[in-house]
């Protein structure tokens, strides 16, 4: 037998142990000595390649896309604009430089993980910071429905009687990947480094043998498939570079990954982190900037139908077993892209909902120190988008990386604040090259925004006040439960009530004996109550419980309360009204008594008569329920 007992308010019901308006969710304990050495070993956390696993696959994904966009921007010029991908591609892996060497100091200077929303809340105020969590929220949302569609693309390319299924197949990665996360983000990380590790030997092997050759060795994937070049365009303008640019920082996403999960890290993990982000960082540069070589030197032309990448294994290795080796694993790396978001995102939201700005349940932890709240809410709105988009990534991808862009300007110029606050040595270098950053990332989200609008983009610029507003308006709920609940202040000394207790009956039981002996331990006065129809068949069972009552004699008076509509909460929580009305100052309490089968399957067979009546008097009165229940296991007599 347990007892659960919860108190019915006005505001609503607050649990023991919830936090509101003013509080912090899992509060910090005093410092342990011990904590340095606990977290360095803690098998749940992430060591510097476990976190390159778990949290770098939407960057490394993104070689796949980020070379052909601007590839493809460029071919509007002809092969002479093809000459300026290399140009183009050095002037993303500088950005990239800028992102890492700013992130790295982020993950100093914020270790508890956020990224640009920690930035902006200390250095841009709250408004801004709401800006720039709205804008992580949809990067990381739609980069779990780009990467798995981009992955089953590639999938249904190869195997095209697939294609009717892309949508169910897109699904069921999505449960896998959400399934490894809810094991904890280390599961997720050891279960994903074997095909990261693919994946990026395969791209740098193929750079590396490519550099060799004084040509391609094959150009049967691109044999019979039209051109995407231009025809008789020599000119190139600064608009079609800055399209170029903006398009190829596509290849940006996930950067920010590592900043905002620093908690997921094993201690110290602020120095694993940042260790992270500069693997990170170097690999993608080298990546980027070899396959944009290659794209020159093999003379490389972006056809309908094949991806460069394809083409470019094709060159550098041949038609044969490396280049399907290739095409594997980006087509399983694209699809597995998705757990950059499982991992970053729930850290965000936990940091949320500890602002109050998202229900307080986001920050809970499991076992497995994830946030089992937030990776489910992903995968739901995930899987929302993939139905919606009937697995088409080219739906998706216009609404992609303007939400990251936005974050990163907001983060660079947070920074810029930062420097000029604290001024450290170094501090203006410091400053110019976040402010350097600022002004591209500024830019680029700017081009993409335009170039994009009318392809689907406005659907982000509509949800960013959006969800901007949803964000004040959960702050402003919980700051009035704490002004209800006199939070910060001290309260009144506790002082004893009178306790009333009323049990609801339906018939004489043990569990009926075990809800009175509950009850009279538990309150001053000890009423019962039963809900009486006045059908012939009802008022008979009435009266043999009437008879049945006083023969028992168990010292608590049986109060009828008749109901013409057989309904069972109402009466029951008017009646307790009216005691509050008449014994004012009295606590009343509910003691209802419910049966808990020992399987599961077993509940189904219940009436639900005592969830009906806790119901009603939650809605309609200040009582304090008491549900007691009474177990039921196989071997009991």
């Amino acid at each position: 037998m347990s007892i659960h007992m919860e108190k019915s308010t006005a505001a609503g019901t607050t649990a023991a142990g919830t936090t509101v308006a003013g509080t912090t969710p899992g509060t910090e304990e005093p410092p342990d000595p011990g904590a340095r050495t606990q977290g360095a070993k803690d098998p749940h956390r992430l060591t510097a390649l476990q976190g390159l696993a778990a949290l770098s696959l939407d960057a490394m994904a993104s070689v796949a896309y980020g070379p052909e966009s601007i590839v493809l921007v460029l071919a509007a010029a002809g092969a002479y604009g093809m000459g300026f991908t290399l140009p183009v591609t050095l002037a993303i892996a500088a950005l990239l430089a800028v992102l890492v060497a700013s992130y790295r100091q982020v993950i100093a200077a914020f270790p508890d993980g956020g990224g640009s929303y920690a930035v902006a809340k200390r250095h841009l105020g709250r408004r801004t910071s709401l800006v720039a969590a709205a804008s992580l929220i949809l990067d990381y949302v739609l980069n779990v429905a780009v990467s798995v569609t981009a992955g089953v693309a590639a999938l249904t390319s190869a195997f095209p009687e697939l294609y009717p299924e892309r949508v169910w197949i897109c699904l069921g990665i999505l449960v896998l990947v959400t399934a490894v996360n809810l094991r904890g983000v280390v599961d997720s990380a050891k279960a994903f480094l074997v095909p990261t590790a693919v994946f990026v030997g395969s791209i740098l092997a193929m750079v590396g043998v490519g550099l060799f050759r004084d040509g391609p060795v094959s150009t049967a994937s691109a044999a019979g498939h039209a051109s995407a070049l231009g025809e008789g365009a020599t000119t190139v303008g600064a608009l079609l570079l800055l399209k170029a640019f903006a398009a190829g920082c596509s290849a940006l996403t996930g950067v920010e990954a590592v900043a905002n999960a620093v908690p997921s890290f094993r201690a110290p993990a602020a120095r694993r982190a940042q260790r992270t982000e500069v693997a990170l960082g170097a690999l993608l540069g080298v990546m980027l900037i070899g396959l944009s070589v290659l794209i020159g030197r093999f003379h490389l032309q972006p056809v309908e139908g094949v991806t460069v990448l394809a083409q470019l294994a094709d060159a550098s290795f041949g038609h044969n077993a490396a280049f399907y080796v290739v095409q594997f694993a980006t087509m399983v790396l694209l699809a597995l892209a998705a757990n950059t978001s499982f991992g970053g995102l729930p850290v965000l939201m936990s940091l949320l909902a500890r602002d109050n700005f998202l229900p307080h349940f986001f920050a809970l932890k499991a076992d497995r120190q994830v946030h089992r709240h937030g990776v489910i809410w992903l995968a739901l709105v995930s899987a929302v988008l993939l139905v919606f988009s009937g697995g088409d990534t080219n739906t998706l991808v216009p609404l992609f990386a303007i939400g990251v862009f936005v974050g990163f300007t907001i983060c660079q110029v947070g920074m810029v604040l930062h420097w000029n606050g604290e001024r450290p040595r170094g501090w203006r270098a410091k400053a110019a090259l976040n402010g350097f950053g600022a002004l591209l990332t500024g830019v680029s989200a700017i081009v993409v925004t335009a170039t994009k609008f009318t392809e689907g983009a406005w659907l982000i610029v509509l949800a960013l006040p959006l969800i901007v507003l949803a964000f004040e308006k959960i702050h402003r709920a919980y700051a009035q439960i704490g002004e209800r609940l006199e939070l910060g202040r001290i309260p009144q000394a506790p002082r004893r009530s009178r306790s009333l207790v009323v049990v609801p009956v339906s018939g004489l039981s043990r569990l009926t004996c075990q809800a009175l002996t509950a009850a009279r331990s538990l309150g001053d006065e000890v009423l019962a109550v039963t809900v009486t129809h006045p059908a012939p068949e009802d008022r008979q069972a009435a009266e043999a419980l009437r008879r049945d009552w006083e023969l028992w004699k168990p010292g608590v008076e049986l109060i009828e309360l008749s109901s013409d509509t057989r309904s069972l909460g109402r009466p029951v929580s008017a009646y307790i009204r009216e005691l509050a009305q008449t014994h004012p100052g009295t606590q009343v309490t509910v003691v209802i008594p419910e049966t808990e089968p020992a399987h599961l399957w077993q509940r189904m067979l219940q009436n639900q008569r005592g969830s009906v009546v806790a119901h009603a008097v939650r809605r309609d009165t200040d009582a304090v329920i008491c549900r007691l229940r009474f177990r039921i296991t196989d071997d009991a007599n």
